[in-house]
Parts: structure tokens; C-alpha cells; sequence
């Protein structure tokens, strides 16, 4: 259990562009990906934008036999799975196909076949349900498809966890790990844009703009109204550091702690009070052997939600009232808009910073709704040590990790 877990691959598809380069590449320039919606007509609705991948083309990383059967969460999931071992330089053999496995966090999995499939059902009878679509309505069905193209045949696992579902699937994956399960866990989650899904959101008044104004994503800004719904994938590869060490792979972070939690809320809110909150950071530090004034950077879970994002600065506030030195906070959702199982992008992005020195700004935050060290406008550098990965859910549910990336760019 004291075996030692390292990020040495990046994987994603995301509103900010295809792969890890393209990714930081915007990341770093303080870019948006969010727009008008084009995947489907918003007529009628009260929202109109959304954070969609635009520039993916699948047959680029699968195989055309199994990308027929493929829907598009399983398709980013697999590309990213596949980004992510390219990045870490592993290839997948007899050798160690049996150690390399998946954790795939999902909030709501692949809503437009769900959708589809129950459309048929209903309307022309069971008969008429297409065979191809009712394998990709579970939610195990992207991991399932990445295992089928790439091949390894380790842990298999997919974590439904709400917005916290991909935080939770690393910190699975890097257990699996630590007790001796796997040698490498593809981990990280993903979410699609449907026109169902966003319709219902919108009907449920839960997209900006909320109470009027304009729409938007603005995380920790005094005129927030709401998120903006995204869409994306990303997986990082978790790996043993003593492997990591034998084979000289590049280390972008270590995953030194993780803590789960929850406190009272309704199903579809959160809580007013951030106490639940700070009891699960309390155990995410101590697992990790760290003090909060040790944190150099958060990886805030604030969308530009009212309540989540008071509930969010609140907690820091209190937690760092006595710092010296507080930390940087940072927010990615302002860029690629509310992706549910967003913590593998999350991750990666907390990763690269670690690795490269560098803090993207909050997109979106013109006004800081109190005093805290957000970045707004232009990036920073700044050398990162330990930082904080903040995963907050409606209904009081959180996740939360601590990178650290101070001992080297290898393993050690």
C-alpha cells in the first residue's frame, strides 16, 4: 500500500482542441471553446451555448471495424485511452496487457443512444430496437470499447459519481495501484452534448443565464448566472513510479492523496454550508502528508454556478485565513464549460501546470466575487509544488487530489 503513483501520459478531447499540445497550447493563451451551439438547433431555448468538440475525427486514433459500433463517448474515451499510453510510451503486449487496465468516470454516459433507444421503444415497439445501439446505452460501455481496441485486459471499472465521477476514478485507479492490482490505470471521465440533455438542463432553468442577463461562463465572477454545458473526455495514465523509474518515462505529477465526502443537500443543489467540504480537503491533506499552507495552485470545481461558487470561495476562505501566502486558484470551466466527469481534464491541466510552471487564468472572470488570489486575464508562471484538485457535486458529494510534482521530472 505505500507503492508510489505517477501521471506519465495525457490524453484528451476536449472543447479546447485534440491532444495535449493543442490543449495547453489554449490553455495557456486564456482561449474559450465555448460558442453557439452547431451540433444541434437551441430554437425555443433560454441557452444557446455550449463547450463542443469541433475538431475530432475518430478515425484517427480507431480502428474503422470498431468505431462503427462505437458511440461518440466511447470514441473520445478510447482516443483519449489511446493519447494517453502514446504520451506515456507504452505498448500494450502479451507481456503486460494483464496489468494495464481503465477506471472511466460518467455522470450521464452516452444520453443520446439512451435517448434513441427509448424513443423506439416506445414509439414503433421493442422489435425495432437497433442492436447496435442498446450495448452503448450502459454505462461501462466506453471503457468496455477502449479495453476491446487497445487491448489490455486489466481492471475494468467505471465509477458513476455525479460531477465527481472522474475525480473518483483516479483516485480508484491510483488505489489499484498502490495495492498491487495493475501496473498502469487509464483513468479520467467524459460527458457528451445531446440535444436531450441539454434541453432538460435548460428546462430545468440550470444553464446560464439563470435570473436574466447575459449568458455565459463566468466561475468566481460577482455576475455569474449559471454554467454553460460542455462536452469531452480526458484520461491520464497512472502508473507504479518504480516502473516509471525502470523504463526513464517522463513524470508529469505524483498522485500523493485523495478524499471522498459528502454533507446534506438536495438532490439537486448544494450545500449552504461549506463544512462538508473542508472535512473532505482535512483528509485529502493528510492523506497526501500535506498542510494547506503547503498548496500552491487549486484546481477549483467553480462553474459560474451561484451557489456552488460561493460555496467554493467560502471554504478557501476559511481554510486560508491565516495564510501567508495563499494559493493560486485557477477555474477550467470557464473555458470548456461544465463537463460533469471533467476531473481527468482537470487533472491533466493541474498536471501540466505542475510540470511546465505555468497557471492558465480563469476565462471569463472580469469581477472576483471576494478578495481570494484568483488568476484572471493572463496566465502566470509560477513554480508549482503541490496543488489542490477540488471536485464538488450537486447533492453534497466531493472529490478532491493532491499532485505534487516537486521531486523531479522523473520518477524517483
Amino acid at each position: 500500500m505505500d507503492r508510489r503513483v505517477v501521471i506519465t501520459g495525457i490524453g484528451m478531447v476536449t472543447p479546447l482542441g485534440v491532444g495535449k499540445e493543442a490543449f495547453a497550447e489554449a490553455l495557456w493563451q486564456g482561449r474559450t471553446g465555448i460558442g453557439e451551439i452547431a451540433a444541434f438547433s437551441t430554437d425555443g431555448l433560454g441557452s444557446h451555448l455550449g463547450g463542443e468538440v469541433r475538431a475530432f475525427s475518430a478515425r484517427d486514433f480507431i480502428s474503422v471495424k470498431n468505431l462503427r459500433k462505437m458511440d461518440r463517448l466511447s470514441a473520445m474515451a478510447t482516443a483519449s485511452c489511446r493519447m494517453a499510453l502514446d504520451d506515456a510510451g507504452i505498448g500494450i503486449d502479451p507481456a503486460n496487457r494483464d496489468r494495464i487496465g481503465i477506471v472511466m468516470g460518467t455522470a450521464y454516459g452516452n444520453t443520446e443512444d439512451k435517448v434513441q433507444s427509448a424513443r423506439v421503444l416506445f414509439t414503433e415497439g421493442p422489435g425495432r430496437v437497433s442492436p447496435i445501439h442498446v450495448p452503448n446505452t450502459v454505462m461501462n460501455a466506453p471503457a468496455g470499447y477502449a479495453s476491446i481496441e487497445l487491448g489490455f485486459r486489466g481492471v475494468n471499472t467505471t465509477v458513476n459519481h455525479q460531477a465527481v465521477s472522474a475525480e473518483t476514478a483516479i483516485a480508484y485507479g491510483a488505489m489499484e495501484i498502490r495495492r498491487g492490482a495493475a501496473e498502469v490505470i487509464l483513468a479520467g471521465g467524459g460527458e457528451i452534448l445531446s440535444p436531450f440533455f441539454y434541453e432538460a438542463l435548460d428546462r430545468f432553468r440550470a444553464l446560464s443565464p439563470v435570473g436574466g442577463g447575459a449568458e455565459g461562463a463566468r466561475p468566481f465572477d460577482r455576475l455569474r448566472n449559471g454554467p454553460v454545458l460542455g462536452e469531452g473526455c480526458g484520461m491520464v495514465c497512472l502508473e507504479a513510479a518504480d516502473a516509471a523509474r525502470e523504463r526513464g518515462a517522463t513524470v508529469y505529477a505524483e498522485v500523493t492523496g485523495w478524499g471522498l465526502g459528502s454533507s446534506p443537500a438536495p438532490a439537486t443543489a448544494w450545500p449552504a454550508d461549506p463544512r462538508g467540504f473542508l472535512l473532505t480537503l482535512e483528509r485529502t491533506f493528510r492523506m497526501a502528508g500535506a498542510a494547506p499552507k503547503e498548496i500552491d495552485l487549486i484546481g477549483a470545481a467553480a462553474n459560474g454556478g451561484c451557489a456552488l461558487d460561493a460555496l467554493e470561495a467560502a471554504a478557501y476562505e476559511r481554510l486560508f485565513s491565516d495564510a501567508k501566502d495563499r494559493p493560486l486558484i485557477t477555474a477550467l470551466k470557464g473555458a470548456t464549460g461544465e463537463i460533469f466527469a471533467s476531473g481527468g481534464i482537470r487533472a491533466a491541466a493541474l498536471a501540466l501546470s505542475l510540470r511546465e510552471g505555468i497557471v492558465p487564468p480563469v476565462v471569463g472572470l472580469r469581477e472576483p466575487l471576494c478578495g481570494l488570489p484568483f488568476v484572471c486575464g493572463d496566465f502566470r508562471r509560477k513554480t508549482i509544488t503541490k496543488a489542490l484538485l477540488s471536485g464538488i457535486s450537486f447533492g453534497g458529494t466531493y472529490g478532491c487530489l493532491v499532485l505534487e510534482g516537486d521531486r523531479g521530472k522523473r520518477a524517483a
